[in-house]
């Protein structure tokens, strides 16, 4: 399945949202599990940062079966990691990559998929855990950029060799993931050059609106290569509204001469459409890198 973004919008523009079929986003064959090699999937827990103390966190690490020790592979980290590493679910990362990778639709590239970090709720025994998720996702700054490079990935990918090249490095969420996807990029364009963000949340959460100005009046433009896909029906509420903000934001990127691509389609804010256009985004993204 190729974009189709275009005909669905404009289905949406003549058409109640009610009239579009739900299965306007199926998922393709390259989603599904393919008679190809299989990576690995790793699992295991990070608490033991200093960035966000007192934090637990689950974190994944897809293998390809195409790795070789001797050859850095490209590296995409994943936020929300859990629900994009799953062998179900909108995304299948492992899948995807499984099918693409052997296709040599991409490059051999070591997937890392972060949960956001607990903290327990109150020092009673048994207290739950509570999520920041928002806080370290939604704010600015360069605080889960240090998480990440400096903790998390060194940890992640020990033994592994990965490129040091940006632009064979990649970033990508949904929501607050999309948001922190592209907070990462920005803060620091000499370990990430691309991004992919689904439903971004561009919104006034923790002052994130405030990055279509940015990007406007930031000279030279930061060597970015930016994916962004939102749909009609998604969220309006007290931080914002997220299809605004994403056309906002991909006005901007325009504007600055970035590489980038929104797609816009009808869903709300979930990973319907996301998923679905999942395998042609990583074409996208990864359509220049050098092919063995």
């Amino acid at each position: 399945m190729r974009f189709h973004s275009v005909p669905l919008a404009l289905l949406a523009a003549v058409l109640p949202l009610s009239l579009v079929a739900a299965d306007d986003y199926p998922l393709g064959p390259d989603s599904k599990p393919q008679d190809v090699p299989h990576g690995e999937v790793r699992q295991a827990v990070f608490a033991a940062s200093k960035v966000f103390p007192g934090t637990t966190r689950d974190y994944f690490v897809y293998v390809p079966p195409q790795y070789r020790a001797d050859r850095p592979a490209c590296l995409m980290v994943f936020f929300d990691g859990a629900g994009m590493m799953g062998a179900t679910g909108a995304y299948r990362v492992p899948v995807v990559f499984d099918n693409l990778i052997a296709k040599k639709e991409m490059p051999v590239t070591i997937a890392v998929g972060i949960n956001p970090g607990n903290v327990t709720a109150s020092a009673v025994p048994g207290a739950k855990l509570r999520s920041q998720r928002s806080y370290e996702y939604d704010s600015l700054g360069d605080a889960n950029a240090r998480f990440l490079l400096d903790e998390l990935l060194p940890e992640a990918l020990k033994g592994l060799n990965v490129t040091a090249d940006p632009a064979g490095r990649a970033v990508c969420g949904n929501s607050s993931g999309g948001i922190a996807a592209f907070t990462i990029a920005w803060e620091r364009p000499d370990s990430f050059h691309k991004v992919v963000s689904h439903i971004g949340s561009f919104t006034n959460i923790q002052g994130g609106h405030v990055y279509p100005g940015h990007i406007r009046a930031t000279k030279p433009a930061k060597p970015l290569r930016v994916f962004l896909q939102d749909g009609s029906s998604d969220l309006d509420n007290l931080h914002g509204n997220w299809p605004l903000a994403n056309h906002d934001m991909a006005a901007a990127l325009k504007f600055a001469g970035y590489d980038h691509k929104f797609v816009f389609g009808t869903e709300g804010h979930n990973g319907k459409h996301g998923g679905a256009i999942f395998p042609d985004t990583l074409r996208w993204l990864w359509r220049d890198w050098p092919k063995e």
